[in-house]
């Protein structure tokens, strides 16, 4: 772990943007970087795996709460809405990560390869020891950056591995579930990503469960049993975040970020956005700028 935290701070150090994020030439690759604890994140995760190699964090779902530190991975196998905060983080011992989204087909290929059954229902988001094999498979594909004449020739392979290992230690049943041909999750990640990208647009159940290939009825049971949201409820906390991403990082106002995510009222958005982010918008934004500053 040690190498691995040495690799993800070099990268994170030097790549790192205003709010700690440092993507990379990797698609759905990340590390995160913090030197303070950070406020609450409002956000409908995508299926991914993290890697915390220094300091700690919370993440919240519903009523669970789970603390993971250096050494833990934090599990991600559908869309779900959480509530993350950096609770360990300081100048002098930043908080560090490495982030990877988690790629269905190649589950799916791998899995059947594997020959392996999937287990009965298990939680959507899960926290456990990282795997030696993945934390090392990792390091090589973070590794790969500093040779970008080899990413073109080596990066799938790599990616597959880490895969692989990830299905084949501690997170192998829940993450054979993503990638099971035909199975609910597979079918509720088509809708859920035709709303994460058209969330501005009126759709209708109907229109998602052909998406999904399911009756109105049975999509709309599934649709909450895996990301625990109805689609409406999903669709708003999607538009809500967005809004609020808009105020606080371009500087629209409410009635205008109201307007961009598709709401036809501002009074409606108002009552909402407060009921998700406990506060109207304007008051909201004023709180995080001013903690962002004192940060």
């Amino acid at each position: 772990m040690n190498d691995l935290l040495d690799a993800v701070r070099r990268h994170a150090d030097a790549q790192a943007d205003a709010h700690g994020i440092a993507r990379t030439a990797i698609p759905g690759l990340t590390t995160v970087r913090a030197t303070a604890p950070s406020g609450l994140v409002y956000a409908i995760s995508r299926p991914l795996v993290a890697l915390v190699v220094q300091g700690r964090k919370q993440v919240t779902l519903g009523a669970q709460v789970l603390d993971f530190s250096a050494g833990e991975s934090l599990l991600i196998t559908a869309d779900v809405p959480t509530v993350s905060q950096i609770t360990r983080a300081t100048l002098a011992v930043p908080y560090y990560s490495l982030v990877l989204e988690l790629d269905a087909a190649l589950i799916a290929e791998l899995a059947g390869q594997m020959q392996a059954a999937t287990a009965g229902k298990v939680a959507p988001v899960r926290m456990l020891p990282t795997d030696a094999e993945v934390a090392s498979a990792a390091l090589r594909l973070l590794r790969l950056l500093a040779r970008p004449e080899a990413l073109p020739v080596l990066q799938a392979t790599l990616l597959r591995e880490v895969h692989y290992w990830l299905l084949a230690g501690r997170h192998g049943a829940a993450i054979r579930q993503l990638g099971w041909p035909g199975g609910h999750a597979e079918r509720i990640g088509r809708a859920a990503a035709l709303l994460r990208a058209e969330f501005s647009k009126p759709w209708g159940v109907k229109q998602l469960a052909d998406v999904a290939g399911m009756s109105a009825s049975a999509f709309h049971r599934h649709f909450r049993a895996t990301t625990s949201l109805s689609p409406l409820q999903f669709q708003k906390q999607l538009r809500l975040i967005e809004a609020r991403r808009l105020m606080l990082a371009e500087g629209l106002s409410a009635s205008s970020a109201a307007f961009t995510v598709g709401y036809e009222s501002v009074p409606q958005f108002t009552r909402e956005y407060g009921r998700l982010f406990g506060q109207p918008p304007v008051r909201d934004v004023a709180a995080a700028r001013l903690s962002a500053h004192a940060a």
